[in-house]
């Protein structure tokens, strides 16, 4: 079997699934472009632990953790099936890796399921959710990611959900689409070079090395899943990009696929 490419999603706001202003049909675009994956491994930005946790829930519940949406959205079931075996070879993975890994049951956080909704509406692929560690950084993921490799080649696509910027704060909710903050492009276009270049070493120092970096993430828990799919792409991987737009002046949403040469 191929090995599947693994991908960093900007999953954007929870109500991606009902409000038609919002670039929904392009996660479909990008799943129907792509290999069709016997099982998913997720790591959202939405569940961290102090240590790996994979998750071996056999029908993983639908988590709605936010507040304050419409009804409707609290109403949407995302009713895919687990994947015990894939967290559990997952955790044999890391902890071989000498990263201590734990499993036990665990639903699917809105950084998992919406996006899953809007590429495989049919909830038909089996889901694994593997948690992050947001007191640990770029580097600790990357480690990750690379003890994770093995799995794309038994039909598991590694998946990073989280966002390309994300600083809630400097948010302008009035503010139309694609009336990005340069400086919210000076990040990105610093980011995608680095990830055109295979330059990792500046990926992983991306606090002190890219422009602005605390301020599109006064905190990385967002940016993290990348640096896991990262570690997960081959050492010479393509790299492809889905760019959706920037959302409130300061929410970039972008995909990263790290194909197979």
């Amino acid at each position: 079997m191929i090995s599947l490419p693994s991908l960093f999603l900007s999953h954007g706001a929870p109500t991606l699934p009902i409000d038609p202003s919002l670039p929904s049909a392009e996660f479909a675009t990008l799943a129907a472009s792509l290999p069709r994956p016997e099982a998913i491994l997720m790591l959202s930005a939405h569940w961290g632990t102090t240590e790996p946790v994979a998750s071996i829930s056999t029908h993983p519940e639908t988590i709605h953790d936010f507040s304050g949406f419409p009804r409707q959205l609290y109403e949407i079931q995302y009713p895919a099936p687990g994947a015990p075996e894939v967290a559990r070879r997952a955790a044999a993975l890391l902890s071989d890796s000498g990263i201590l890994t734990h499993t036990q049951p665990h639903g699917l956080d809105h950084g998992a399921w919406v996006p899953l909704l809007l590429m495989f509406p049919h909830a038909d692929v089996p889901v694994a959710q593997l948690s992050i560690q947001p007191r640990q950084g770029a580097e600790h993921h990357f480690r990750i990611g690379r003890a994770l490799r093995a799995l794309r080649k038994d039909g598991v696509m590694v998946i990073g959900s989280g966002q390309i910027t994300h600083n809630l704060y400097t948010a302008d909710f009035s503010a139309h689409r694609d009336d990005a903050d340069p400086l919210v492009t000076e990040f990105t276009d610093w980011f995608e070079s680095r990830l055109a270049a295979h330059d990792i070493d500046a990926l992983l120092d991306y606090r002190r090395q890219a422009p602005h970096a605390a301020l599109m993430h006064p905190t990385d828990e967002h940016l993290l899943p990348v640096f896991a799919t990262l570690g997960a792409a081959d050492d010479d991987y393509t790299l492809t990009i889905q760019s959706l737009g920037t959302f409130q002046r300061s929410l970039a949403m972008t995909h990263y696929i790290f194909g197979s040469a």
